[in-house]
């Protein structure tokens, strides 16, 4: 056990369901009665109004508060210095400098800035400042500064953390240790101190003790706080926060199947869509590498739901986490879909949404791979190329099994424009040019042993099952490439895309 006095005060949240109830700092701060004052030395109109206080403090009892020097105002014997801010915060000071009037322990009247007439109102006393402006606006409090605000609020509030604390040592690098505690994906992540996920709270208006999902394997209970938190050490903004929680809930539905995806030895992962405003309001990329490194959104809200399932739900690689291969996309796979210039509804509209609804689609998926097509120019030769390609996911003779994303970018989705084809013609041409005699994927069929059972020799088999096939808008607008995203085992043996609304 490390002694108290080797600890330092970065207090670390954990990570997984283990809760332990939180003390609360009480600092609750009794004005004293008469006038209560409260400025800081650097306002122009705390300033300013130095001459009222010492005029206040011969006429009134008068004790003045001051939050960033002990010695302002000089010119004032009964100073408080509110080093810490805790009279401040417990007050909600929003301006200074603020005048408040206590009786009994307790405030009865206040006013904020400087006015002359609001001042002498309070106070009770006349020709207060006479050589001053009427009035000035004043100056943000110190309580309400944004370097302070999170802080504050977790040495002061009630901030109710269900999670428990993790005291590293003073000497223990902070990085190092969540790598140590195996709280990381290989990568280094942000540590989840108290301010940072009370920040990260702010990004949604749902209650942080709210239970979000079960998270598989350890069907462990999953709070929007336990969310925010793997936010937090994923890198995500506060504004991501409400796509995050919008993952776990289609992740988490046993139509999603998360158990299975992670027990697979098949390299699939959580594969994150957005649809909707949303996606512009936060940056995310749709356009050039939209399915690739460099943008913030896009990187950490992919990164934060697999923090989430590693370290809520226990799905650690070499454990229940059993890919043979594994691939990128087990980091984290979310992008959005480029609407803008799209020549078809958002893809949200094909599960029931209304174009302009904020959605996100879970997709158990693999990492993409790239599909040329430079030279086709008419709808019919491109369909074509995405069917041969298309066939040979995960094995050219296996059906019906896998589902698959075809990713389009606007060289190419440009060719079926200007002909006029939709989304679902190109769906169904492509369905109709996988679809192939059973004699030819039968085991056996061209030398290899892979394939259908005998029995279905004489059908014919489509690749794609009802609705297997997504097709969504994206990527860079130069280069004639689609990109294709298997997927896992799709049905009800294994996995059905999940489109959830994003709420706030």
């Amino acid at each position: 056990m490390v002694a108290p006095e080797a600890k330092r005060s970065l207090s670390e949240l954990l990570l997984n369901s283990d809760y332990l109830s939180v003390m609360t700092v009480d600092m609750t701060e009794v004005l004293p009665d008469g006038l209560v004052a409260i400025v800081k030395s650097d306002c122009p109109t705390c300033e300013l109004i130095v001459p009222v206080l010492v005029q206040l403090e011969n006429a009134a009892d008068l004790t003045v508060v001051t939050q960033d020097c002990d010695t302002f105002p000089e010119e004032i014997s009964d100073r408080h210095f509110d080093e810490d801010l805790a009279m401040s915060w417990h007050h909600e000071i929003e301006t200074v400098p603020t005048l408040i009037s206590v009786s009994g322990g307790k405030e009865t009247d206040r006013t904020v800035g400087w006015s002359r007439s609001n001042w002498e109102k309070l106070s009770g006393v006349s020709g207060l400042g006479i050589n001053l402006p009427e009035q000035r606006p004043g100056c943000g409090s110190l309580s309400v500064d944004p370097s302070q605000s999170e802080v504050l609020a977790v040495r002061f509030g009630d901030s109710s953390f269900a999670s428990r604390r993790i005291e590293f040592a003073a000497l223990e690098d902070s990085h190092e240790a969540l790598f140590d505690r195996g709280w990381t994906d290989g990568l280094p992540v942000v540590p989840p101190t108290e301010d940072r996920v009370l920040k990260m709270l702010a990004g949604t208006s749902r209650s942080h003790d709210e239970v979000v999902a079960v998270v598989p394997p350890d069907l462990a209970p999953c709070t929007v706080e336990k969310i925010a938190i793997n936010a937090v050490m994923a890198g995500c903004r506060p504004e991501y926060l409400p796509i995050v929680i919008a993952a776990v809930e289609a992740v988490c539905t046993e139509q999603f199947n998360m158990h299975g995806l992670l027990a697979t030895t098949m390299p699939h992962a959580p594969v994150l869509i957005i649809n909707g405003p949303i996606a512009n309001q936060i940056g995310m990329n749709s356009g050039n590498n939209a399915l690739g490194q460099g943008n913030r959104a896009n990187s950490t809200i992919g990164r934060a739901i697999q923090l989430i399932i590693r370290n809520v739900g226990g799905g650690r690689p070499g454990e229940v986490d059993r890919s043979t291969f594994g691939s990128p996309a087990k980091v984290g796979f979310c992008f959005a879909e480029r609407e803008h210039d799209s020549p078809w509804p958002p893809m949200s509209t094909t599960y029931g949404f209304e174009s302009g609804t904020n959605t996100l689609l879970a997709f158990a998926g693999e990492a993409p791979r790239n599909l040329i097509d430079q030279l086709s120019r008419d709808p019919e030769s491109l369909a074509r190329t995405f069917a041969a390609n298309l066939i040979s996911i995960q094995h050219p003779k296996l059906v019906l099994g896998f589902d698959a994303v075809l990713a389009i970018a606007p060289d190419h989705s440009r060719v079926f424009a200007e002909a006029g084809w939709s989304r679902e013609r190109l769906v169904e041409r492509v369905l109709d040019l996988t679809t192939r005699s059973g004699i030819d994927l039968v085991r056996g069929a061209g030398g290899i042993s892979e394939g259908v059972p005998e029995s279905m020799k004489d059908a014919e088999l489509p690749k794609f099952r009802p609705n297997g096939l997504h097709i969504v808008h994206c990527g860079g607008a130069a280069g004639l490439f689609s990109a294709i995203i298997g997927g896992w085992v799709n049905g009800e043996t294994g996995s059905d895309p999940v489109c959830v609304p994003i709420t706030p």
